[in-house]
């Protein structure tokens, strides 16, 4: 064999090897999915709303990070979740849950976002806010119990929280979801978004179907609008506590096939 044939077949070893090597490390990559979790809040709420379904998600390999909104703003509260984004080693799986679902789909436009799960929550399209999307619907009982302060920041009576907002937790549940929401300025629920991330990014829903926050109706029409892959509970406005395992489930399902869809 000559110099030439003997260089042109450790080549075309080489080309092989690599080609073989890249489409076992596209295949493992595929078959393990997404490993960072980033999970955004809605209004009225902090991170510890998530408090049943993070370990859960933990104890399914995967990494899960609770963004703290400062629900000052649309453009801050986006900003908080991109800053969480950033911090992430890898692609992301972003989660939101009541207004927080605007938030991700605005903040989904991140390269790193693959994949979009809407629990209980809010998708607008481009151009649309919390009040537009609300506004073809009737009045959702949770808003007669909303009371704003002097600087225009809203919060809930313990009434809406009980009756309206988590309906469906034991009541120690529902005094700590009045101890700690967070007040919410009124100017979120008009922000709009500029370009609707789940319009290129694959979308799960978690609709709840006893919601009195978010009309279900509502919901089940943005999941259509997005061709998400929906489950239905019949949960509150706050199925990651009252149903955190299937919340879980399809979180992780989300997961484990954001980057092939």
């Amino acid at each position: 064999m000559t110099f030439a044939q003997t260089y042109r077949s450790a080549l075309i070893a080489g080309l092989l090897t690599a080609v073989f090597q890249t489409g076992a490390a596209a295949q493992a990559n595929s078959a393990q999915g997404v490993n960072n979790v980033v999970i955004v809040h809605g209004a009225w709420a902090d991170g510890s709303s998530w408090s049943k379904v993070i370990p859960l998600l933990q104890a399914k390999g995967l990494h899960v990070v609770a963004v703290q909104n400062p629900l000052t703003s649309l453009a801050d509260d986006v900003a908080a979740t991109r800053r969480a984004i950033a911090l992430q080693d890898g692609p992301v799986l972003l989660v939101g849950h009541s207004y927080g679902g605007v938030v991700i789909t605005e903040a989904g436009n991140d390269p790193k976002v693959v994949g979009l799960v809407y629990v209980a929550a809010l998708a607008p399209s481009d151009g649309e806010s919390v009040a537009s999307v609300t506004k073809p619907f009737p009045p959702a009982p949770l808003g007669n119990e909303v009371r704003p302060d002097a600087e225009g920041f809203l919060t809930v009576t313990p009434k809406g929280i009980a009756e309206d907002f988590a309906q469906d937790l034991p009541e120690k549940e529902k005094q700590l979801l009045t101890a700690t929401q967070g007040p919410t300025a009124s100017a979120v629920f008009g922000g709009t978004v500029t370009t609707a991330a789940w319009k290129t990014k694959p979308s799960w829903c978690v609709i709840a179907g006893n919601d009195r926050a978010v009309p279900p109706e509502l919901q089940k029409a943005e999941a259509a609008a997005m061709k998400a892959i929906s489950i239905t509970v019949p949960s509150s406005h706050v199925p990651m506590l009252s149903h955190p395992k299937e919340v879980a489930d399809l979180i992780a399902q989300a997961a484990a096939n954001a980057g092939s869809r």
